[in-house]
């Protein structure tokens, strides 16, 4: 996945207007059946599983016994005692080892990643888009739901195919937009993908997009918000965090909830004079945080930031200084998310 293809304002803008196409084939699918599966499951993650229909899929994080997150990913009920972990990339091989170190005897872990293909379809036209390439209605899917959908071989290979691909569909997203995921054989993916891009209206979008969409949305990535250095206490405040306990790590993570040091706070400036990560955020005068993320934000027009700061400095509407390239520069603290006008649960 390139950092563009046309260029991150158009791609960004084309993605917020009509439909955007995301090559995530990188990303890691790991499956974990049988009867002690939901039990491995919730001992390894911070969300609730046990009460996933199949069909549905919830967002939550993996943590060690001191509370990092080792990764955030995804978890989907496929079936009775069949999960889906969707993993990143550049975690899978430690999210692999850690996974398989903590089943019980009763789990099965495949590791599904070679030979799946997962690719994007994001923005506010998505779905008419879609049924154009494959010829047939998608199904009808709920705010983080899934189904098994057959695309039509005459859509994906000019009327040579001889055969329908098999995909699992979701609607998660992390653009903000209304979208979908497309999983189906890796062996697939050159002629969907192809399929794809004859459709005008959909175009090819790459990684710096990619981040400006999902910053504009506070959404966090892992690396920037959220690592093995803290406990995802202050990045999600308690969100997709289960109320039960029996995870790895939630001594940590109880603690740093009930007694916060500091929080991920969303920051806007005035100006386009973007922050970058690690740059030092003050509050009259005193060293307060650092940034996390940022970039301008092309939907608003200015430039946006994610940064930890003191619990203390933390609150809606508190007036901070980012020091950008040896310069002070003022930001508030708003509220989430930056963009407002997203489609995703509409």
């Amino acid at each position: 996945m390139p950092i563009q293809y046309e260029g991150i304002l158009a791609e960004h803008e084309h993605t917020r207007t009509k439909t955007g196409l995301f090559d995530i084939c990188h990303m890691g699918e790991f499956e974990l059946t049988g009867p002690t599966a939901v039990a491995d499951i919730e001992r390894l993650l911070t969300m609730k599983v046990s009460t996933l229909a199949i069909g549905q899929c919830r967002y939550g994080f993996m943590l060690n016994e001191q509370g990092g997150v080792i990764d955030d990913l995804t978890c989907y009920r496929l079936g009775e005692e069949r999960y889906m972990l969707v993993v990143n990339a550049a975690t899978l091989d430690g999210d692999s080892a850690w996974i398989q170190k903590h089943l019980s005897s009763g789990t099965v872990f495949t590791d599904l990643s070679d030979g799946i293909a997962k690719l994007d379809v994001q923005g506010p036209t998505s779905r008419a888009e879609l049924e154009k390439v494959f010829g047939k209605k998608l199904p009808d899917l709920g705010y983080f739901k899934a189904e098994s959908f057959q695309c039509l071989p005459a859509a994906c290979e000019s009327n040579r195919a001889t055969r329908e691909t098999e995909m699992l569909v979701s609607r998660t997203g992390y653009t903000g937009d209304w979208g979908y995921e497309l999983y189906f054989p890796a062996k697939d993916a050159v002629r969907i993908w192809r399929a794809l891009l004859a459709n005008e209206n959909i175009k090819p979008i790459g990684l710096g997009a990619r981040d400006t969409l999902r910053l504009e949305m506070g959404y966090s990535l892992y690396g920037h918000e959220l690592s093995l250095d803290r406990t995802p206490a202050a990045t999600s405040r308690g969100m997709f965090i289960r109320k039960e306990g029996g995870f790895i790590g939630e001594v940590a993570v109880r603690r740093d909830l009930a007694n916060p040091q500091e929080f991920l706070v969303a920051l806007e400036f005035d100006s386009k004079r973007a922050a970058r990560s690690h740059d030092k955020v003050f509050f009259q005068g005193m060293e307060a945080g650092m940034v996390t993320s940022g970039s301008v934000s092309p939907s608003l027009g200015k430039a946006v930031a994610l940064a930890f700061v003191k619990a203390a400095h933390a609150a809606s509407g508190t007036v901070l200084d980012v020091e950008i390239r040896g310069k002070l520069f003022p930001a508030k603290v708003v509220e989430l998310p930056f963009y407002k006008n997203g489609t995703a649960r509409g």
